[in-house]
């Protein structure tokens, strides 16, 4: 190991002061550009080098002249009571406005030092001359200072959003989901959903890795940490949504025991995205082995390499639209659906492919049963798929989301019928496929069987947002029947005062429900705080989803030696940071190092 270097006052002379980590290690920063550099450069002739060759000074300061100096935001006082930035603010708002590009874009760090600046100069050489390259020189965008520019940027943004959390009236809604990323290094994602002013704000709050063993207990520990870290109680959660395994984040596993120990208060729900699931669950024996057969027939081609690189070739001689098949998982609630249509348009070419390899998947793959059941699966997938679509998006709350669902289950009896009489239309696969009589009745009774426990399965799940008689005022106060609510009910002289006004009407015909019953806070505080608790609590995992396809930019080969919670924060956050602030404490903080 090499042996650290130590600073020393006379260093200053160069325009430099001292920064230390924490493990003592000592690095030079620059005063006049903010660039950082390694301990190996903690000597004169680095320290010397950089000041002449980048800012032309002559050195000759000692440590007493250089504090008595004028100091950069003394000299700027003037120009900013112009409304001008100094060259320095200048160069620290570039600096920090290209740090934020960087993070949005997912783009590596090292970007700027090895293309983005090279290139400006270049540019600045050839259209502006020479003066502008050199300002553009000034500019600080080395790897060390981008990421010091994003962890500044991530500290600020979660300062907002604590803000928000603390002013918020009601108490806030959380998902939490968790994923594995390419280091098998499990990583826990939160988002938050609360009230500012008038309207209902979803961010994204923490990602953090789950260091040793991913234990209900261990997650729990986590997520309370960052709460108590912030100065945070963790009552202030009104709703928690989670998803993924049972035994982990599950609606009764040792997570949420732990929670409602700490916050008895609290409304668990289950992510709603995943009837997938149930429906595996749910499927007779044969449906099952279709199931089952289907991925090994993927795992077959996609897991070995040159089985993929042949069936690629295969199918460019063919001329067929698909060559690649999606790897089925367990925990994607979109991939099966694909999966199975893909299967089924591709079934012959697929079956040639298994012939030409001499697999032995070939017997169970081209017999005609599989295929009805595979036809089956798929349409029975994709009308999943589309259920799950419309749910996708942000400000989805838990009535929305119940409403979706009992809606495609109210279909069940309608589907039913028509299987009765030997029609599929609602399954155009299987009626394209389906040709005598025989293949039909069993099919038909399979279907049946497994649609009546599907239907039971969902009804006894998927239970939140399930509104009352007496509470469906909240989706539309002016249509509701007031009968339905009891005389003894104390907001319901509130409800009759508000579809007395004909603005309010007006503003409910024109806003989103959540907008709506924010704005009638100030009005009716009453009735704004039931509907809104109901609101609030999120339905789905759809950001984390989100979220976890954003970490995929981040954890490279080249990039995954560091913690990349600041990035994402900046990357996927919604809150810009409040740069004048930043910047400001910045040159405070130089000031008080001279």
């Amino acid at each position: 190991m090499s042996k650290k270097r130590k600073w020393d006052d006379d260093y200053v002379r160069y325009w430099f002061t001292c920064t230390t980590e924490v493990d003592g290690t000592q690095r030079p920063q620059c005063v006049l550009c903010n660039s950082v550099f390694s301990n190996a450069d903690l000597r004169p002739s680095k320290l010397s080098d950089h000041f002449n060759r980048q800012h032309g000074g002559v050195g000759g300061h000692d440590l007493s002249s250089l504090k008595h100096m004028p100091t950069p935001s003394d000299q700027s006082e003037t120009l900013k009571a112009f409304g001008v930035a100094s060259q320095e603010d200048a160069l620290l708002q570039a600096s920090y406005q290209f740090a934020y590009l960087c993070a949005k874009e997912k783009n590596p760090h090292t970007i700027a030092e090895k293309l983005v600046k090279p290139c400006a100069l270049e540019i600045a050489q050839i259209v502006l001359g020479p003066d502008a390259q050199k300002k553009l020189q000034q500019v600080p965008l080395s790897d060390d200072v981008i990421h010091s520019r994003i962890d500044e940027m991530s500290k600020d943004i979660l300062q907002q959003i604590l803000e928000d959390i603390r002013a918020s009236p009601l108490q806030v809604g959380i998902q939490l989901a968790e994923t594995t990323d390419m280091d098998d290094c499990s990583q826990l994602m939160a988002f938050v959903r609360y009230i500012k002013e008038r309207e209902i704000i979803e961010e994204f709050l923490f990602c953090e890795p789950l260091q040793l063993t991913m234990k209900g207990k261990d997650v729990f520990n986590l997520f309370r940490d960052f709460f108590l870290k912030h100065k945070i109680a963790l009552d202030v959660c009104g709703s928690l949504c989670t998803d993924g395994a049972s035994s982990m984040l599950g609606e009764n596993s040792e997570f949420v025991a732990c929670v409602k120990k700490e916050v008895p208060h609290i409304a668990i729900t289950h992510c709603l995205l995943n009837p997938h699931e149930l429906v595996t669950k749910t499927l007779p024996t044969k449906l099952r082995d279709a199931l089952f057969t289907v991925v090994r027939v993927i795992n077959f081609i996609k897991g070995r390499a040159p089985n993929h690189r042949l069936f690629q070739a295969f199918f460019e001689e063919i001329g067929i639209e698909y060559s690649v098949l999606l790897f089925h998982t367990e925990m994607r609630w979109l991939s099966r659906g694909q999966i199975l249509t893909h299967i089924f348009e591709m079934y012959e070419e697929i079956n040639q492919f298994l012939h030409h390899q001499s697999s032995n998947l070939v017997d169970g793959f081209e017999n005609k049963e599989f295929k009805i059941h595979l036809a089956y699966l798929a349409d029975l997938f994709k009308h999943l798929n589309e259920l799950s679509a419309s749910m996708q998006r942000t400000g989805m709350n838990t009535v929305s989301a119940r409403e979706k669902l009992s809606a495609f289950v109210r279909k069940f009896p309608f589907w039913l019928k028509r299987i009765e009489k030997r029609n599929f239309t609602n399954f155009p696969f299987l009626e394209e496929i389906i040709v005598s009589d025989n293949e039909a009745g069993n099919i038909a009774a399979e279907i049946t069987l497994h649609l009546q426990k599907l239907s039971n399965f969902l009804h006894g799940y998927f239970s939140v947002g399930d509104l009352d008689e007496a509470s469906k005022w909240i989706l539309d106060p002016f249509l509701f029947n007031l009968d339905f609510v009891d005389d003894g009910y104390l907001m319901k002289n509130d409800l009759a005062e508000l579809r007395a006004s004909g603005q309010i009407l007006m503003e409910f015909e024109t806003m989103k429900l959540e907008d709506f019953w924010c704005v009638q806070f100030t009005v009716f505080p009453n009735l704004a705080k039931t509907a809104l608790e109901i609101l609030i609590p999120f339905a789905t995992t759809y950001l984390c989803e989100l979220g976890f396809s954003s970490l995929l930019h981040f954890m490279t080969k080249s990039r995954s030696c560091f913690n990349m919670s600041d990035d994402i924060r900046v990357a996927i956050s919604k809150k810009v940071p409040r740069f004048s602030d930043i910047i400001e404490q910045k040159l405070q903080l130089q000031q008080k190092s001279l």
